[in-house]
């Protein structure tokens, strides 16, 4: 018997804080060649996915919550309620798909069953079909959930993006010196220095993180873009080049991250000044996930991340000063202890009884929060294009959840040559997310023109000085 740690539970608490929302994330795998013959299909999920206990477990809550739910099997599982068929109308397009994707993704995942659902949709254009894989984010967080992605593949597993990752390359244990050499007085004397001193300067740039986290939540944001969800959600995706996005990365000296994250920064801009918004140094402040998962978890379905706050600065129309305001502040961010903090945080709190923290989590989530806009967050996907079923998976695309006041959130995904941004968004509140997802094409296409110098830096078309 497994119980769930207190962040795992803290996305049940999140969706129990309003009827209007699901917090289960979904991947959309879009494969070429004719849907091979259903009953197979069905035979090929229940094959690969069905040896992972959480695939065929639920969550059973504790009376009174004096302890946190816990992991059993379901005596009445069957694959079949869990894998079903769908066709997208006519043409079969991108936005008929993610038409059909709007709508499956918004419904709760029933609690009395495990926590996913397989969707696989037939007659999309192209001679294509697709899987949608929804998971709750009780079960897994990004990584974890790109991982399960590999596992459902032909291939089962292979080489990721997630390597990339500095998490993963940290030693699995962290060793204590003195234990390892001659203990010497002298020696033994300096090596306890040493630790103590590292001690204290982890434990104070987690407080000052601690402190810039609280700031930035308590902050006030006025914008369309924050405020209650409705239940109804659009989506859409945006796809580059990594060779594009590497070519930046070289002129520029930043990160793939980096880009990814100036350009939902360009698309924001866009969308605040046609909204007539004024976009102020303060205006995108930004839930940043960081993957505290080591090599070693990587096959462990749960949540391991922390979390940075930046402001996103879309109050800067030149593209390439935006790229580096992005890369510093993302640097300042790392740097302060944000992300460390975090994961203290959630360390601690799975110290106190866990009545005690569900009390406080239901608390603190039903606060309204006016401070953060949006969730951007980078998944490694696979560096191979994969295969499932004997057909190639032509393209990935992640779709995140928003709750909390947050009307939109971005996913990013690194799959084979291509970066793909997936975008969710209130039905209401953002009728424009194709063109977020088309602003996020622009700006890394202006950006990679820049980076070969065939492009003048200067004012966007329509752009306008704040």
């Amino acid at each position: 018997m497994e119980r769930l740690t207190a962040l795992d539970a803290a996305f049940l608490e999140a969706e129990d804080a309003d009827s209007k929302v699901s917090l289960a994330m979904g991947v959309l795998s879009i494969v070429e060649g004719p849907l091979p013959d259903y009953p197979a299909v069905l035979d090929g999920i229940a094959e690969r996915l069905t040896p992972v206990p959480r695939f065929t477990q639920v969550i059973r809550r504790q009376p009174f919550d004096l302890s946190a739910p816990k992991w059993v099997d379901d005596d009445n599982f069957s694959v079949e309620r869990h894998v079903r068929r769908i066709a997208v109308p006519a043409p079969g397009d991108d936005a008929a798909l993610f038409g059909v994707v709007a709508d499956l993704m918004e419904r709760r995942l029933d609690r009395d069953r495990p926590l996913w659902e397989c969707w696989v949709i037939d007659r999309l254009v192209a001679n294509r079909w697709a899987i949608l894989m929804k998971i709750h984010h009780c079960i897994a967080d990004g990584i974890a959930t790109a991982q399960l992605l590999a596992r459902l593949s032909d291939e089962s597993s292979g080489d990721s993006f997630v390597s990339d990752i500095r998490a993963t390359k940290e030693p699995p244990h962290h060793r204590i010196p003195i234990l390892e050499r001659t203990l010497s007085p002298v020696r033994l004397g300096h090596e306890l220095w040493d630790t103590a001193c590292s001690f204290t300067q982890a434990t104070a740039q987690a407080a000052q993180g601690a402190v810039q986290i609280a700031t930035g939540l308590l902050s006030a944001n006025s914008s369309s873009l924050t405020g209650p969800v409705t239940g109804l959600r659009r989506h859409a995706s945006a796809q580059v080049s990594l060779a594009d996005v590497g070519r930046i990365c070289q002129a520029f000296d930043v990160t793939i991250n980096d880009v990814a994250l100036a350009a939902v920064t360009d698309s924001y801009r866009a969308a605040m000044i046609r909204r007539g918004e004024q976009p102020r140094d303060a205006s995108l402040r930004t839930l940043v996930p960081v993957s505290m998962r080591r090599s070693d978890a990587l096959d462990r379905t749960d949540n391991r991340v922390s979390l940075m706050l930046p402001c996103l600065p879309v109050d800067e129309y030149d593209p390439v000063r935006q790229l580096r305001v992005v890369h510093r502040r993302l640097q300042r961010a790392k740097s302060s202890g944000q992300s460390q903090a975090g994961s203290l945080f959630v360390s601690a709190v799975s110290l106190v009884p866990f009545g005690v923290t569900a009390m406080a989590m239901r608390a603190l989530i039903r606060l309204p929060q006016q401070s953060v806009v949006t969730v951007a967050t980078n998944v490694p996907g696979p560096r191979q294009h994969l295969r499932l079923l004997g057909h190639r998976v032509v393209r990935v695309v992640p779709i995140p959840p928003i709750a909390l006041g947050l009307r939109t959130g971005f996913a990013i995904l690194s799959y084979a040559d291509d970066l793909v941004f997936g975008i969710t968004a209130d039905y209401d509140a953002v009728p424009d997310v194709n063109t977020l997802a088309a602003d996020i094409q622009r700006a890394v296409a202006r950006l990679a023109a820049l980076a070969t110098g065939s492009m003048t830096p200067g004012l966007r078309e329509g752009d306008q000085r704040p």
